[in-house]
């Protein structure tokens, strides 16, 4: 299939998925083109791959198969195709619309022409007899189909619109709640510091330490507390001039006190200029709790190889002194039992050695 097909055809089906809410509008011009030909009969019609629509009841619906339309001929100029009897036409006087008793004798259409050039079908007037139309009501024809692929794009781009509204809504409706269910508080401010949007998590840590109700438009010192206000004006700074700064930092909130991990970062627009501040904060409290914890055993354990390697090791290492010093007496050979207490206290050493090896490893 070539690919100006292709592309008319994704703007046919474009048409066909949106309701119609100009019904009354479509009918006028409807009406008004067949009063100016003198005809008894127009429609608005939409020609697929294999079908033709026909505009009614506020949507598109199937006709006939592309092979007997009309208005498929349509397509293949931008002139208005004028049929003065169908019974004559080589083209069309095979069609059952033709051959049928009171079948079709006179047609003439006007191509709906996109404003990029697709024709997507047309504006017709029909009629059991065969007749003609003067240059006059042709020329009044085609311009009463613009008028009709005008107020099909104005519905088309209307209905995508609220689609992509529905779907923005959904997005911002999912981003919300996220938003709000996270534990962590995070508050957006402008450029002078004042509050953009926050999280529920930040309006509950403010009403409960200060009974404070955050408000869009709020400057922080309505809500920052004197003793951290000089930091937190400077890491804002910071971050507006493009730096982002984490560090923790215990805050006291009148008789609790909670370790955070604390985030200042640029807010961007999209065209990647800083517009504010993104101020995010989350409670390490159990992290740093066992943090404390660790060190706490460590320097336990600190302690306890201390103890090893001088109380310990000091009795040893004096025994083994006077095993020594009795050795070079001699009297290990009166007192074969020096040796026995010698390998001993040489295991023992040995022993408090690894367990202060592995206590300071630890």
């Amino acid at each position: 299939m070539p690919y100006e097909e292709l592309k008319r055809l994704e703007a046919v089906h474009r048409f066909l998925q949106i309701q119609i809410n100009k019904q009354e509008e479509f009918e006028e011009i409807s009406q008004l083109a067949a009063d100016i030909c003198g005809m008894p009969r127009a429609m608005i019609t939409l020609i697929s791959e294999e079908t033709e629509f026909i505009l009614s009841d506020n949507k598109f619906v199937a006709n006939s198969g592309r092979s007997e339309s009309f208005c498929h001929y349509v397509l293949e100029s931008d002139a208005v195709m004028v049929v003065p009897d169908a019974q004559v036409d080589i083209r069309l006087k095979n069609y059952a619309a033709v051959k049928k008793q009171a079948g079709i004798r006179f047609y003439a259409g006007a191509p709906l022409t996109t404003h990029d050039g697709q024709r997507l079908g047309s504006l017709c007037v029909i009629d059991q007899k065969p007749g003609e139309l003067t240059q006059l009501q042709m020329e009044m024809l085609k311009n009463l189909a613009s008028q009709v692929i005008q107020l099909l794009e104005f519905e088309s781009n209307l209905h995508f619109l609220k689609l992509q509204y529905v779907e923005a809504k959904k997005t911002e409706l999912k981003m919300r709640s996220f938003f709000e269910s996270v534990a962590s508080s995070h508050l957006l401010l402008d450029r002078d510091l004042k509050v953009v949007c926050f999280n529920k998590a930040v309006k509950l840590l403010i009403k409960k330490a200060y009974n404070i109700d955050m408000q869009v438009g709020m400057d922080v010192k309505q809500f920052v507390h004197a003793a951290y206000m000089a930091d937190f004006v400077e890491h804002c700074s910071r971050a507006l001039a493009g730096e982002s700064i984490r560090h923790e930092r215990l805050l006291t909130f009148a008789d609790d006190s909670v370790w955070f991990m604390l985030n200042y970062d640029p807010a961007r627009n999209n065209d990647g200029e800083i517009i504010g501040v993104s101020y995010n904060s989350s409670d390490i409290s159990t992290r740093v709790g066992f943090q404390l914890t660790a060190l706490n055993q460590r320097s336990r354990l600190e302690h306890l190889a201390y103890m090893q390697s001088h109380e310990f090791r000091r009795p040893v290492a004096t025994i083994q002194g006077l095993v020594n010093l009795l050795e070079m007496e001699g009297y290990d050979e009166t007192y074969p039992e020096l040796k026995i207490i010698k390998n001993q206290m040489n295991e023992i050493d040995t022993r408090i050695g690894k367990i202060v090896n592995l206590t300071v490893e630890k």
